[in-house]
């Protein structure tokens, strides 16, 4: 079973790291994790079609198809659930401040009535995964001359904000090499 959710890592838990989520009581995943020996968890950057009609090289010998350009992180380790309204607490408090941080007028946990926030937090369930195996992967043009990945870069930022995170990894690390 697979779900969007967001992860905080905490870096000097482990070797490598550990995840720390919470998710529903609802949601069955959690009982998965608690029977498993390992875990995978995926972290998907950003992504996106190439269209040959970018390349360069398509003018010059036509020899192009499309592809798809990506970037990922893959995390394996052992889950443990946690159960604990504490840990539970902690927890949700570093995420809003993660996700809060940026906005003008942060909000807090402490915003919301301590009884309702209990409440919640008897709804949720937490989860720890220190890292034992991690790997990254990107497909960015680097495969591609320098022509080929600059036009990849403006087709990108010709699609607007939804393409520019994939035209500054292609600018910054689609480089051979």
């Amino acid at each position: 079973m697979a779900n969007p959710i967001p992860f905080l890592i905490e870096s000097s838990a482990s070797e490598r790291g550990t995840l720390l989520c919470h998710m529903a009581r609802a949601n069955p995943q959690w009982r998965e994790l608690a029977a498993v020996p390992e875990c995978l968890v995926v972290f998907q950057g950003p992504q996106d079609y190439v269209t040959p009609s970018w390349y360069a090289t398509k003018r010059e010998t036509g020899k192009v198809v499309p592809t798809w350009n990506y970037a990922t992180v893959h995390a394996w380790g052992k889950p443990a659930v946690i159960d604990d309204a504490d840990w539970l607490r902690r927890q949700i408090e570093s995420l809003t401040q993660a996700r809060e941080a940026s906005r003008p007028e942060p909000w807090q946990v402490d915003d919301a009535p301590a009884a309702f926030v209990a409440a919640q937090i008897k709804g949720i369930i937490g989860v720890e995964i220190p890292i034992c195996r991690i790997e990254g992967k990107w497909k960015v043009s680097q495969n591609r001359p320098e022509p080929d990945r600059a036009g990849v870069a403006a087709g990108y930022r010709e699609q607007g904000d939804a393409g520019i995170p994939m035209a500054d990894l292609v600018v910054e690390r689609g480089k051979p090499g």
